[in-house]
């Protein structure tokens, strides 16, 4: 039997210090061109904690609101605040700087990271009011040290600095004097990374109604990689999640694969529940600190709020057939292989069209597709146009080319099929994986029957390779009904199986002659 999603998670958080501070654009800039106008007005740009809550597609990608709600918004949406904003959802949250610099200390097992003890004392009690976070978290939080031994820490020792209102309030230090894959910012990066995965790892267990102990296998699929000189980026963020999370019956691994790495990851996930090899998998990936502001020289420039300034995190939860959940089809995968090439309609044929045809089903089979789901408040302005509505016109075009719909049916087919894009830009947590709960919600309400769920990546950004890479997979209805099994086999089904092996095992202890 197929397995099924159980549940999802989705979690943003505000970090509008780590824009200036750590994001690449604003970094690379601080080398080549110290004295830019853009590094002078970019503060006047950061939104508030408040004005990120009450945002539009921060809401969708937490659940407050639907994704159709956020169509009838007018664009730009960042002009339009939501009314009711809640800094929590159905999936996940939105929480502030502050309290996740808390995180990012429960989360470092190496003594990196030093906080000013007043800021600590001042925050703690903040982050104990979060709903997933429990005391074997809050115990992790040192009390801190004195703020003059920071400074002297980043100033001195280049320890990466950890500001709120851009004011000192922690630092992180290098884990090695040489190892530049050790060195503070990246060791900043990676707890950044480890840390958000974490607090999405929390909220896809309390969501999917499980016990932490349930959890057999976490798979990480972030754009970062941990590792030291000697395996770069052989670590092992999953495992490492998993532990601070509490889930102590879990192993894990990473799965890498640029945008791409959720939609592999899923399909391994599921795969090994399908197999028997565990019950129980999550797919988890963390927020990317490089993106941070990528686009922010564009939206600067057109008087906009630097909009990228939440990293996002997501987790989903993988189990074995319940007879209820959706389920992950594996057989309707798409694979974007060597051979494919990277024209754009071949790319389509081979992730949309080529698994469907071998399924026996149209493309108009599928009720919704969920490719990269970038926000088009963000790249719009930044000259990248809106990446959904390209992707589902590509889809339909070859639905046209393939005698699934007229051409003059186009236009609707997008409409129908299609999503608006509410993610945010860090990477690999827009690609497909965003409408998975939403999806999850879709399928059991009885307001679609399928979607499906498509990965891309651009692997010539490592260059080892100029190829693209995509994958996508089916999500549908459970079926368990259909072929008579609800959630697997029946007590009566397995007494009658013991009976039967019991049965065989005496009848192979007899002569020939006693039988």
């Amino acid at each position: 039997m197929n397995s099924v999603i159980k549940g999802a998670s989705y979690v943003l958080v505000h970090t509008p210090d780590m824009v200036l501070h750590n994001g690449t654009t604003q970094t690379t800039e601080r080398i080549v061109n110290p004295e830019s106008e853009y590094l002078k007005d970019l503060p006047e740009h950061l939104r508030s904690y408040e004005d990120a809550v009450k945002y539009w597609p921060n809401q969708v990608y937490i659940g407050n609101a639907s994704v159709e709600e956020l169509e009838d918004v007018e664009m730009p949406w960042y002009k339009h605040e939501k009314e009711n904003a809640d800094r929590y959802g159905k999936y996940g949250e939105i929480m502030p700087q502050d309290e996740f610099i808390l995180m990012i200390q429960a989360c470092d097992v190496f003594e990196v990271v030093k906080l000013d003890r007043n800021f600590v004392a001042k925050t703690k009690d903040k982050l104990a009011q979060d709903p997933v976070i429990d005391e074997s978290i809050l115990a992790r939080i040192e009390e801190g040290y004195d703020l003059a031994e920071v400074e002297a820490l980043v100033k001195d020792e280049g320890a990466e600095g950890l500001y709120v209102d851009n004011v000192l309030v922690g630092c992180v230090k290098k884990a090695h004097d040489i190892d530049v894959n050790l060195s503070a910012e990246v060791m900043h990066e990676n707890l950044c990374e480890k840390a958000s995965s974490v607090l999405g790892l929390l909220y896809a267990v309390r969501d999917a109604g499980i016990e932490k102990s349930d959890v057999e296998y976490v798979i990480n699929c972030s754009e970062e990689a941990c590792g030291d000189m000697n395996q770069r980026g052989g670590g092992n963020f999953a495992k490492a999640e998993a532990e601070i999370a509490g889930l102590v019956n879990a192993t894990g691994s990473d799965v890498r694969g640029f945008c791409a790495g959720p939609t592999h990851a899923m399909i391994e996930a599921a795969s090994l529940v399908k197999a028997g090899a565990f019950r129980t998998v999550i797919v988890t990936g963390g927020g990317c600190t490089a993106k941070l502001g990528m686009n922010g020289k564009n939206h600067v420039e057109k008087g906009m709020p630097a909009l990228e300034d939440c990293l996002g995190a997501f987790a989903v939860v993988v189990t074995e057939n319940d007879g209820v959940s959706p389920e992950i089809d594996l057989s309707v995968l798409g694979r974007h292989c060597v051979g494919t090439g990277s024209a754009p309609q071949n790319v389509i044929s081979s992730l949309v069209a080529d698994p469907l045809e071998r399924a026996g089903m149209k493309i108009t089979d599928v009720d919704k597709f969920a490719p990269e789901m970038q926000n088009p408040d963000i790249t719009k302005p930044a000259g990248a146009g809106d990446v959904p509505m390209a992707n589902y016109k590509m889809i339909g075009a070859l639905a046209v080319k393939k005698g699934h719909i007229e051409r003059k049916e186009l236009k609707d087919f997008t409409v129908k099929h299609g999503l608006v894009g509410w993610a945010p830009t860090q990477g690999h947590i827009p690609s497909g994986v965003p409408y998975i709960g939403p999806a999850y919600e879709d399928i059991l309400s009885g307001k679609i029957k399928n979607a499906m769920i498509i990965g891309k990546g651009s692997l010539f950004l490592g260059r080892m390779t100029n190829l693209f890479d995509g994958v996508s997979f089916l999500i549908h209805g459970n079926t368990a009904a259909e072929t008579g099994a609800e959630g697997g086999v029946s007590e009566e089904e397995v007494k009658g199986l013991i009976a039967k092996a019991m049965r065989d095992f005496a009848a192979s202890l007899m002569t020939d002659e006693e039988a």
